[in-house]
């Protein structure tokens, strides 16, 4: 299916033109040329009704056998390299409270956002030492948007830890378990990572092949 101009155009750096990277049964997927962000096109987002039902099916609380350990592989990375008593968000939340207990549990300090199960836009108009979004950026419709305001509330020094699976090769990518989940649309690799360092100015650091640490210069 050919893509309009303004469904190619890349939601991460705004660049028209994104060829088509794979295509599936069910939806295509287009690689941005610029910051290298695949991405589905709106045409094949579905409903946000549907989307939450989707998240109500996770099973992601405190007494979930591994999940604590799962945020854990962001949550330690990111406090060792915070300050005593620093305040965060954790961007994309979800219904519970097990990425903000785990820093608690250490002495910081952390507001919530969802915008299906923790609407707070107050939070917005705060600044924060430290942002958390686990699983949260493959899901962004407007990636551009979201990471400028997160940025823009990001104190100077101040840290954002990402988890995502990173995208690989076309080989891989075809058949990756990530690609299955519908309410995943944006899908990102080092070198998108790198590209979003250098626009927002940050430095960048990978820990291992699903966290991401940026730091605010």
């Amino acid at each position: 299916m050919k893509q309009t101009p303004e469904e190619s155009c890349c939601p991460l750096c705004r660049t028209s033109g994104a060829t088509v990277f794979h295509t599936d049964k069910k939806r295509s997927y287009l690689r941005c040329s610029t910051c290298s962000l695949i991405f589905v096109p709106s045409p094949f987002h579905i409903e946000p009704s549907d989307e939450k039902k989707e998240y109500d099916r996770h099973e992601n609380s405190m007494d979930t056998p591994g999940y604590r350990n799962f945020l854990s592989r962001l949550c330690f990375p990111l406090m060792n390299r915070l300050s005593p008593e620093s305040h965060g968000l954790d961007f994309g939340s979800g219904p519970g409270r097990v990425l903000s207990a785990i820093m608690e549990e250490q002495g910081h300090r952390v507001d919530r956002f969802d915008p299906f199960y923790h609407n707070t836009p107050e939070v917005f108009e705060k600044t924060y030492d430290f942002i958390s979004a686990t699983e949260v950026v493959e899901h962004l419709r407007d990636p551009h948007k979201e990471f400028s305001r997160l940025f823009q509330i990001l104190k100077q020094d101040g840290w954002m830890g990402i988890m995502t699976k990173l995208a690989t090769d076309r080989k891989a990518f075809k058949n990756w378990h990530y690609i299955r989940d519908d309410t995943h649309i944006c899908f990102y690799s080092r070198l998108t990572f790198g590209y979003l360092a250098r626009t927002v100015g940050a430095r960048l650091e990978f820990i291992g092949n699903d966290v991401v640490l940026l730091k605010k210069i």
